[in-house]
């Protein structure tokens, strides 16, 4: 057969790939035959942001010599050449700022135990929604109620826990989880995690243990620029050994023969993953064209949800000390008044706690010391007291907020804030408390608690006379 003729015959940036069959299954060498002029030209004369690691193009090498070794390319090719598939995939490599519309042809007649089969490609800029949407009726209609599935949910975390279940029950694994990874914090977080309960797994947090953010952050470059890992048999999970050691010894300690991981990103910000394990290697076709589309989709839900998050704690939380702010304590007392809290058929104490010497800081030693300081109050106030139970109610004074309780466990609360704030140089508190049965009256306990705090403040300052003029900051 004359190659170059097959591939100049098509008008699209059109190569001709040989595929080694190897007997028992599985592929070896992936070959780059030729080209058209076109597909020569997207290798010698690239467009922006879609160099290849050569651009100079030679016939018949490893496909390996112009872009980094691709799990998913590999598949393709062999299901085309070997299997003799008409295949196509609309994707969004991450190597590459760009999306590739690619076709794979079957050739025929095989080479002895060398298959052929032509790649075809254009390339988009932007995403095709058209090209994104044209897959089978029974990928699509999961797709669809997936889609529903988000739009209509009052509950994010319920509903992805959902999808989660649906979407391994889609390609028959043993598991499938999502989570999303802080950056800054360098924490994991598990939104979603569903599994075969007769396999008497593990939680997730559990398996991965203090690591997991360290292991999590290995992904991307397993991964390595494709725009997801398919593992299917053992041939493959080389590729993962050779890349990713210590995760590749920890699969196999967990029994896991096959893998596919998802990046859910948002424009190029890397949100978390999803991935399902151990699930039947012929559902891996339909379980990527899934989860190429779904992943796209929950991508940006997550992201809103993230967003949305971030909001919430900057309109909440005090940004210096980590604590709640005025704002949300306002909110809890007038869900105690209404009656709506959580705990609103229970008693409610409250502690006022405000800072000793903060103006003296402040002016002395400056703000960036009277930042640490409040830190430090904050800090202490912590290690007694739930952080969610914990305002910042102004420059030195916070208030805490605890249902359930009675005067003698608050006082004994103020006995361990002192004890405490005896590690920290310069923290002490004025303090008072209250408890009142019906929360419905949390106000009078707000006023008997300030009560008591300036007596507490005036008794501080008849030790510390100097001092008196600190009283506002």
């Amino acid at each position: 057969m004359n190659f170059q003729n097959v591939a100049d015959s098509i008008k699209a940036m059109t190569c001709i790939v040989s595929v080694e069959k190897l007997e028992g299954g599985g592929h070896g060498t992936i070959r780059i035959v030729t080209g058209n002029k076109a597909y020569i030209d997207s290798i010698e004369h690239p467009m922006d942001g879609v160099a290849m690691l050569t651009n100079k193009f030679v016939p018949n090498c490893e496909y390996t010599t112009y872009l980094p070794k691709d799990l998913n390319f590999e598949d393709f090719c062999y299901r085309s050449a070997v299997e003799k598939k008409c295949l196509h995939s609309y994707a969004h490599p991450d190597r590459f700022d760009v999306w590739f519309n690619m076709t794979f042809m079957p050739l025929w007649p095989d080479d002895g135990n060398i298959c052929y089969c032509t790649y075809s490609m254009e390339i988009n800029q932007e995403a095709d929604a058209a090209r994104m949407s044209n897959m089978s009726s029974d990928i699509a209609a999961a797709v669809l109620e997936t889609c529903i599935m988000l739009r209509g949910t009052t509950n994010f975390i319920k509903t992805i826990g959902d999808i989660v279940g649906f979407v391994r029950s889609l390609c028959k694994g043993d598991r499938c989880c999502l989570i999303t990874m802080d950056h800054v914090e360098k924490t994991v977080t598990v939104l979603g995690d569903d599994f075969d309960e007769s396999l008497g797994v593990r939680e997730v947090e559990e398996a991965f243990g203090d690591r997991f953010y360290e292991i999590a952050s290995t992904w991307e470059d397993t991964i390595s620029g494709s725009n997801c890992l398919i593992v299917k048999d053992q041939q493959e999970m080389e590729v993962v050994k050779e890349r990713n050691p210590g995760w590749y010894e920890s699969l196999v300690a967990a029994g896991i023969k096959t893998i596919v991981l998802f990046p859910l990103k948002y424009r190029l910000e890397l949100l978390g993953y999803m991935w399902v394990i151990n699930f039947e290697s012929s559902e891996a076709p339909r379980l990527k064209e899934a989860l190429e589309a779904a992943s796209f989709i929950l991508s940006s839900e997550i992201y809103n949800y993230l967003l949305l998050g971030r909001l919430k704690t900057l309109s909440s939380k005090d940004m210096l000390t980590g604590v709640q702010n005025r704002n949300e304590m306002n909110n809890m007392v007038d869900s105690y008044v209404n009656g709506t809290a959580e705990y609103s058929d229970k008693s409610v104490g409250i502690i006022f706690a405000d800072l000793n010497g903060l103006k003296a800081i402040n002016d002395n030693e400056g703000h960036v010391a009277g930042d640490e300081l409040l830190k430090d109050a904050a800090a202490v106030l912590a290690e007694v007291f739930d952080e969610d139970n914990i305002y910042r109610a102004g420059g030195d004074e916070f208030t805490i907020i605890a249902p359930g309780v009675t005067e003698s466990d608050l006082a004994v609360k103020v006995d361990k804030v002192r004890t405490v704030a005896e590690k920290y140089d310069d923290v002490s508190f004025a303090m008072g408390f209250a408890v009142v049965e019906n929360s419905a009256e949390i106000r009078k306990a707000l006023r008997l608690a300030d009560e008591r705090m300036y007596a507490d403040k005036e008794a501080y300052y008849e030790k510390h006379p100097e001092k008196r003029r600190d009283a506002t900051r």
